[in-house]
């Protein structure tokens, strides 16, 4: 899923994000397309992935959620939700 977010990714944001996720386990990949990202916003996504892998492997299940953070241009021909 494609989120796109127009200046500063902040925690907040990141945690709406991590919430529509959480809402969606069917979706296998998270990019984020914003002008920049907070160190900790960055890290809360990078935190989510892990505890999504963590999960599955104590679930015996094969699961992960890839993580795409793309800084500097916000297109608005690209199809995604806007925050």
């Amino acid at each position: 899923m494609l989120f796109k977010k127009r200046g500063i990714l902040s925690e907040e944001d990141a945690i709406k994000i991590v919430e529509w996720m959480s809402t969606h386990p069917e979706e296998k990949e998270l990019i984020v397309m914003t002008e920049a990202a907070t160190p900790e916003a960055k890290r809360r996504l990078w935190d989510y992935s892990r505890a999504v892998k963590l999960m599955a492997d104590m679930s015996g299940k094969d699961h992960e959620v890839k993580v795409e953070i793309l800084e500097g241009y916000v297109s608005d021909r690209v199809k995604g939700i806007e925050l």
